[in-house]
């Protein structure tokens, strides 16, 4: 590779993000794009965990790409495995493989004004790209709670995102801390292997029945061979939750109905009431993300499993001590603490054009025009940006949402001929946050009495968009020139309007 490569579009990261926008560059008829990933194979948080019982939370004919049905699901949710493996089939299937390059970290990125390019520098070389699409994921980089004492714990400590498969825990006194959507999958896949299981519970979560089941080979043959069953599958599901995002959005009082499903998922497995009373929330379903699992409770009732009510505060040799005073003796510790989300990594190696990092604009929250463009950032879009999760569907939809407005970013830059570079202006960034945390005011997420991993330090929620798929992707179907500055090499300025108006997003 030459010491310096010039490309149009430079994608960073290689899960669902950035190989959808691999396909959508190709199928845009634009191959001159690299993907650069920091590992050493495609798959992103799907690669990253392959902890035990680790499977999709959303059911696998809607967490897909429409562009690439899979009609051999093996499970009605499938697990990491199958996840990973269709994303490899993906980038076979659409000859992505000549445009990656492994084991590239993005060290930094810089705008280079004189020249309208990012130039770009990794592990494995520097790059220019005219635009950079980073696709990065919030489920990236695992988030390790600051605990006294945790240096000189004796024995082994790992994230789940990070799961060590060469360290045992059979006969192991185990700690899990956490009870997110990782945590309700390993809990019950390792409990019946370890001598002693303590989990360390700070807020207890809403668990419902997990639904899952086989999807037998004949199933699997009608959608082989009528593609428009795979197709009709997808849009069922699609429908069924797009009815549900209202209760999470407009009316969370109606999601009582929900709680007492939920109450009814623990009664049945957790006969002691004192365990049941640990394990119920105390605010409104929804308000943290609903957990899928008809092992979790089981597990949990078991006699080598106990459960503190109680984060974890210090670690003095062996033993864990809670906030309620609670010392435990253990082998291992897996933190099943979740990921930077509202503070996104990557952002603090982008540098604009005024030295300042993104991290540093981001300070007091993420925000984004249609959580893509960052003001000050020209020709850098994220997929998954701020205020594109879900609280009840698949992620998959707004990825490619997201898609469609890169794909006409590129067209824009097209019209306007000539090098050129699109700066979202930071009225029309202003705009369209204010309408979105104008909408968040009454969704459960804000109003369920929680905090969740959704919130961001200033108790701002940026992660969720406050809507259905549908209109996100309304809103996302074309770029409004309008909401953006024209940068030209000459001055590198704003070559169009004034920087303080008002434009509606």
């Amino acid at each position: 590779m030459a010491e310096h490569e010039h490309v149009r579009v430079a994608v960073i990261g290689s899960g669902f993000g950035g190989l959808g926008a691999a396909v959508r560059l190709r199928r845009e008829g634009i191959t001159d794009f690299v993907v650069l990933e920091r590992a050493g194979s495609v798959g992103g948080t799907w690669r990253d965990n392959s902890y035990p019982g680790c499977a999709c939370d959303v059911p696998s004919h809607l967490y897909s790409f429409s562009f690439a049905p899979n009609p051999d699901w093996p499970r009605s949710f499938s697990g990491q495995e199958h996840i990973r493996a269709y994303l490899e089939r993906v980038t076979d299937t659409f000859g992505l493989r000549p445009h990656i390059r492994f084991n590239a970290e993005v060290k930094r990125m810089t705008w280079d004004a004189e020249h309208l390019r990012w130039d770009i520098q990794t592990t494995a070389g520097d790059w220019s790209a005219d635009v950079v699409v980073s696709a990065t994921g919030p489920l990236s980089e695992p988030k390790l709670p600051d605990v006294p004492g945790l240096d000189a714990f004796p024995g082994k400590v790992f994230h789940s995102a990070r799961w060590d498969h060469d360290y045992d825990l059979r006969g192991k006194r185990v700690a899990v801390i956490g009870t997110g959507a990782s945590a309700i999958q390993i809990v019950p896949s390792i409990q019946p292997q370890v001598e002693k299981l303590t989990l360390f519970q700070r807020t207890p979560a809403w668990v419902l029945p997990r639904m899952d089941r086989p999807i037998g080979a004949a199933e699997r043959a009608v959608h082989r061979a009528l593609p428009f069953t795979t197709k009709l599958r997808r849009g069922l599901l699609w429908g069924i939750r797009e009815l549900q995002v209202q209760a999470f959005t407009k009316h969370p009082g109606e999601l009582g109905f929900v709680e007492q499903l939920a109450k009814r998922n623990m009664a049945r497995a957790v006969k002691d009431p004192e365990l049941r009373a640990k394990l119920t929330p105390d605010y409104r379903i929804g308000c943290k993300r609903i957990l899928l699992s008809s092992t979790y409770y089981p597990a949990l009732a078991q006699p080598n499993v106990d459960v503190v009510a109680s984060g974890l505060t210090e670690v003095r040799g062996s033993a864990l001590v809670a906030a309620d005073g609670t010392e435990t003796e253990v082998d291992a510790i897996i933190f099943s603490t979740g990921f930077h989300v509202t503070d996104m990594p990557i952002a603090e190696r982008v540098v604009g054009p005024e030295g300042k990092t993104l991290s540093e604009v981001w300070s007091g929250g993420m925000q984004a025009l249609r959580g893509a463009s960052a003001a000050g950032f020209p020709n850098w879009m994220t997929i998954i940006g701020p205020n594109t999760g879900l609280g009840n569907s698949s992620m998959i939809l707004m990825i490619e949402s997201q898609l469609n407005y890169m794909a006409d970013y590129l067209r824009q830059l097209d019209v306007l001929g000539g090098r050129a570079a699109l700066d979202a202006r930071p009225s029309a960034v202003r705009a369209w946050n204010h309408r979105v945390q104008e909408r968040m005011k009454r969704t459960v997420w804000n109003t369920g009495g929680c905090t969740s991993w959704y919130l961001d330090a200033g108790g701002r929620n940026t992660t969720i968009w406050p809507g259905t798929t549908a209109e996100f992707r309304r809103a996302t179907r074309r770029v409004d020139l309008a909401e953006y500055a024209v940068l030209r090499p000459a001055d590198a300025r704003p070559a169009t309007g004034a920087e303080n108006e008002e434009v509606a997003a």
